[in-house]
């Protein structure tokens, strides 16, 4: 029998953790320790970077897949999406839920791993075989050495590959992450992980640092737009204005809206001008995807 993997290669193949998100929303301020902050907005949804990026590029017209492990929820909503899907879960094991402490302005989180603690042995064999135009990784790796092997792997087949960690201390402490990041094609950071990632401080060192990597970097810099640093290249996007309801999952809004227009062979300005918009619209409500847009709507 052929799984999801045998099918027709998708435009774009989303891997990476998936969560049942609880939002708290509408919160005045993130409360301090010993502190309760009640509000009357809880919204529940499905989340995790490889979902929300999948999404938000199948709403704009790309063939996506997903392959992570997933809530029977989460699974019949991204089919509903049109998103085909690849599920590492096994029944008898629990699912991820993340809880969101949300303002206009900012968010903190708590998770409860569940299956995601296993999620990154299971994935190695199937992304190393996997078919598409492009690969999106959206989780932290425990074992930069082994994923430097896929990725030149799927280099030599012709595919591409972009990767979101995510702010991760013991990520920026391992010896061979210099090396994995030598073989992504696209790196997506926000401005705390440019820092965190390059090692330098302030952000202009960073970014002189990001400037003189030989691979494509992305910088999300929120209010004040983006940054595509390549040798010898920087071009500055700014943000697309909107009314903020809650940021959760927009840099991963972000991320989808960039690789749309990329996989579309849209000029560099244009794919930076379409993720600003993605990841704009996708805040006016609460969760990551509840406002991601359509291509007619983005028009």
């Amino acid at each position: 029998m052929k799984g999801p993997l045998d099918r027709p290669s998708p435009d774009l193949l989303c891997v990476g953790e998936a969560f049942e998100d609880l939002i708290f929303a509408d919160l005045p301020r993130l409360p301090r320790p010993g502190e309760e902050i009640r509000t009357s907005r809880l919204v529940r949804t499905i989340g995790g970077g490889a979902i929300i990026t999948a999404v938000a590029a199948a709403r704009l017209g790309l063939r996506c897949r997903v392959l992570s492990a997933l809530s029977p929820s989460a699974a019949q909503f991204l089919r509903a999406e049109n998103v085909s899907v690849k599920d590492l879960r096994r029944p008898d094991e629990s699912h991820a839920i993340s809880a969101a402490l949300s303002t206009r302005a900012d968010r903190s989180f708590v998770t409860f791993n569940g299956v995601n603690d296993c999620l990154e042995d299971r994935l190695f064999e199937p992304v190393r075989r996997a078919r598409a135009r492009h690969i999106h990784l959206a989780f932290c790796p425990r074992d930069c050495g082994r994923w430097v092997g896929v990725l030149l792997g799927l280099r030599a087949r012709g595919i591409r590959t972009s990767w979101d960690f995510g702010w991760n201390d013991d990520l920026a402490a391992d010896r061979k992450l210099p090396d994995l990041l030598r073989e992504v094609d696209y790196l997506f950071l926000n401005e705390k992980e440019a820092l965190l990632y390059s090692g330098e401080s302030p952000l202009r060192a960073a970014m002189n640092h990001w400037k003189k990597h030989p691979r494509n970097v992305i910088v999300k810099l929120g209010s004040r737009g983006c940054r595509w640093l390549w040798p010898g290249s920087d071009l500055l996007s700014p943000a697309w204005p909107v009314r903020v309801v809650d940021t959760t999952g927009a840099g991963d809004a972000f991320n989808g809206g960039f690789l749309c227009a990329l996989l579309q062979g849209k000029a560099p300005e244009e794919c930076l001008r379409m993720a600003n918009h993605v990841g704009g619209l996708s805040t006016r409500s609460e969760g990551g995807i509840n406002s991601l847009p359509s291509m007619v709507e983005l028009q």
